[in-house]
């Protein structure tokens, strides 16, 4: 609906500015029969209207017969102007929608991924760099490399461009892990990595175990493929591995996700002793583990232990990792380390998914790791996280010392925030937004319990931190107010 606003005609009332384009949608077959229309407070912000006058278009609307309330539902799509007229209804496309196997995200996850794109909102949600960071003069050296050497562009190995695993197999052995590059398989991105595993090598009923919480609750990649997801409680030093074992005995099939390095969403880094515990309690209960090591390059005090991988001697691990957060999610390059046969398994159901990896990503992102101009960036990045984050502690001290709690973390992008205050998370979500704050709530992580927030540092500028944690600090203690008053 971006442009709607604009496409209202001047001459005609505002009210009957909205039913034109919203009967417009209806007709075009944008909104079919069946959908749910967006609320009254989003089409108000939509077309910069007050909500009276979108209560007037819609009561029009479903005096047409076109639009009908559904009590505790919202407002549906009933017909549109060929149905009015026509015996034979259309196909309903909302029963498609539901029997559709990926299920949607949470409503609240939908609300900030689209709020995400909106640059009139500080951004204390976003997990990724901020283009200041952005080495935009290095990029447009690498790409005149790429081209300069390019031939005819054609459809990769299965397992990816040669030249890239050859470097990734290089530059991973600098962590610890030994791996050819027969058996690393390029993916586009960590989270087509969670996919191609949720479908290729897990059975429909089996449980994932994992962190709780853990950003991997705000998805539903292994959902739609029928698994179930099982938390296990975490101390400062990361997962506790003595809770696996009786999970295990409740699970026939099972597998292990984490995310060692600089957790997300709590900015944990799993210790040294913790990574050898957990791997000698996966390799006694016979238990596969996914490691998602996609912020390992995010230090700011000194670098995190070895990752599992490089620990691991049987092939349980299998291992994740991205330029995404480091360089450029826009690449939209990841890779998975594991065994032979299963990466073969895996780069199969990649050709049958999508033909492989974009061919001009994979170059530019061979080129940064084999030129040594990705290594010499990363030193950069950990400065400005560095200064960020030191600018995030200076304004939580400042404003919220006596209404929340947090741990300092040693890299990645976050801060675990847990308000000490009498608020619901929707309140606190719905106050901020009104304050041009996007924040990520705990409840989208199964964070159960207590009121927490993930609070990122690595987007935001420097004065948008500050802005935006006072202004947090304020709606909290308003709040606060308002419930002593009560």
């Amino acid at each position: 609906m971006d442009s709607d606003k604009r496409n209202l005609s001047k001459h005609l009332p505002k009210y009957q500015q909205i039913v034109d384009v919203i009967k417009g949608k209806i007709a075009n077959g944008e909104w079919p029969i069946g959908s749910k229309i967006p609320s009254q407070r989003t089409l108000a912000k939509t077309f910069g209207v007050n909500r009276s006058t979108v209560i007037t278009a819609l009561d029009e609307l479903m005096a047409d017969g076109l639009i009908e309330g559904k009590m505790g539902m919202g407002t549906f799509v009933v017909n549109n102007t060929w149905t009015l007229l026509a015996t034979n209804p259309p196909p309903d496309w909302s029963t498609y929608l539901k029997s559709g196997l990926h299920q949607p995200s949470q409503t609240m996850v939908q609300e900030i991924n689209k709020d995400e794109s909106n640059e009139r909102l500080i951004q204390l949600s976003k997990g990724a760099l901020s283009p200041d960071i952005f080495p935009l003069d290095k990029m447009k050296l690498v790409m005149q490399k790429v081209t300069e050497k390019m031939g005819i562009l054609s459809y990769e190995e299965p397992k990816g461009y040669l030249p890239l695993r050859q470097a990734l197999s290089s530059y991973v052995k600098t962590i610890g892990i030994e791996a050819s590059p027969s058996s690393i398989l390029i993916v586009s991105g960590a989270l087509q990595a969670l996919q191609l595993i949720s479908v290729g090598l897990l059975h429909r009923g089996s449980t994932v175990l994992l962190e709780q919480p853990s950003y991997l609750y705000s998805l539903h990649v292994f959902q739609s493929a029928g698994m179930k997801l099982a938390g296990l409680p975490m101390d400062k030093q990361g997962l506790l591995p003595d809770f696996i074992a009786a999970q295990r005995k409740q699970q026939n099939k099972a597998i292990l996700y984490s995310i060692p390095c600089f957790h997300n969403p709590t900015g944990i880094l799993m210790s040294e002793k913790r990574r050898q515990e957990l791997l000698q309690m996966c390799e006694e209960e016979r238990l596969p583990i996914i490691e998602d090591d996609i912020y390992r390059e995010l230090w700011t005090n000194e670098p995190p232990p070895a990752p599992l991988k490089a620990r691991d001697r049987h092939g349980h691990v299998l291992y994740i990792g991205s330029l995404s957060k480091t360089l450029s999610p826009g690449l939209r390059i990841g890779w998975i380390i594991g065994p032979e046969p299963v990466i073969e398994r895996l780069s199969d159901i990649k050709m049958q998914t999508d033909y492989g990896s974009g061919s001009i990503s994979q170059r530019i992102a061979a080129e940064w790791l084999e030129s040594g101009l990705y290594h010499q960036y990363l030193a950069s990045v950990r400065e400005q996280l560095t200064i960020r984050k030191a600018a995030a502690m200076e304004a939580l001290e400042m404003y919220m010392g006596n209404i929340a709690t947090w741990d300092i973390p040693e890299g990645g992008f976050f801060i675990w925030l847990k308000i000490n205050e009498k608020l619901s998370t929707k309140e606190l979500f719905t106050k901020a937004i009104h304050k041009g704050i996007l924040l990520n709530p705990g409840t989208i992580y199964a964070q159960e319990s207590g009121l927490y927030v993930r609070l990122s540092y690595a987007y935001a500028s420097l004065l948008e931190i500050r802005e935006g944690i006072r202004q947090m600090a304020t709606i909290i203690q308003d709040s606060r107010s308002d419930y002593l008053s009560m």
